[in-house]
């Protein structure tokens, strides 16, 4: 494929297995060597090597629609309004149901909003938004960051109905993120340690805007309804791929060397490219574990709020 095409692959996704009522946030685990993700309909936490007719599942006792891998082997978690911890349990061990630890509550005096996307920076630190669920759509989300060193931070980025695709250049200076309701991708100089943002301008126009993940070329891939976009540095389409059988969620690259690019499905099915486009991908970049190391800042059981 040359550098500047934008053929649009007309064969569906390659479906591997489908499970649960829905699909959200879909993560590579690289300390457990497996696939996660959450199903936020029937409280489930997914895991999948690849090799398994099913995957094992662990019931949340909280749903859960954004998920983090943790430098602990814990997992950070949105729930609705909060922020929480879980242990994993071990392989072997019975799966009991996992209370999760709340860390944080997100703009506590507002009922409707809801923790919409997320992943880590390139520090560890999680960063997120939050969605309007109520009838009037109004852009009430905001974009946040959390640490156990800094805690709760929220940073100056536009509002949104719905906060969507972010996700991080690979050296970490530069964060995408789009309004799931309306507008385009937009694209921030972002500086981790200070919680910073600026020159907040337009990276890409999209028709659709959902998750998204970034390449080891700094390629962004994007999510959009039933297609998976790749744009370049400068926000120009390099192809599209129709995948057409649902919606689709999630996105992530995994496997040992970061080669293999999966979509997670909005009703639980996990997908591949279909032949003559997984070859010819650059590997992904992995993702830095959220840093919940006891004694590096704030405590992580610690209990915080962030009001309006």
């Amino acid at each position: 494929m040359s550098p500047h095409s934008t053929a649009v692959a007309p064969m569906p996704g390659i479906l591997l297995i489908r499970v649960g009522l829905a699909g959200s946030a879909l993560r590579w685990d690289a300390r457990a060597a497996c696939w996660r993700w959450p199903d936020p309909q029937g409280g489930q936490l997914y895991a999948w090597t690849g090799g398994e007719e099913v995957p094992a599942g662990v019931r949340l006792l909280e749903n859960a629609g954004v998920i983090a891998c943790c430098r602990s082997g814990r997992m950070l978690l949105g729930l609705g309004k909060r922020l929480g911890m879980v242990e994993l349990p071990e392989p072997g061990q019975p799966a009991r149901p996992l209370q999760a630890q709340v860390l944080a509550t997100i703009d506590a005096a507002e009922a409707r909003t809801v923790i919409s996307d997320g992943c880590t920076d390139r520090d560890g630190y999680f960063v997120f938004g939050t969605a309007n669920t109520g009838a009037d759509r109004r852009p009430i989300g905001s974009f946040y960051q959390y640490s156990t060193r800094h805690g709760l931070r929220r940073l100056a980025l536009p509002a949104v109905v719905a906060a969507c695709s972010i996700a991080f250049s690979v050296d970490g200076t530069r964060m995408y993120f789009a309004d799931a309701a309306k507008g385009a991708i937009m694209q921030c100089s972002y500086d981790a340690e200070r919680a910073k943002t600026g020159d907040v301008r337009e990276y890409a126009q999209a028709a659709e805007r959902g998750a998204a993940t970034v390449d080891s070329d700094d390629m962004l891939w994007s999510v959009q309804g039933g297609s998976l976009v790749q744009y370049d540095a400068g926000g120009q389409v390099r192809r599209q791929v129709v995948l057409a059988r649902e919606a689709m969620a999630g996105v992530a690259f995994g496997g040992a060397d970061l080669t293999q690019l999966l979509l997670l499905g909005a009703r639980g099915g996990l997908y591949r490219l279909p032949p003559g486009q997984a070859g010819e991908l650059a590997p992904g970049v992995a993702d830095t574990p959220f840093d919940d190391t006891p004694g590096s800042g704030v405590a992580v059981s610690q209990r915080m709020r962030y009001d309006d």
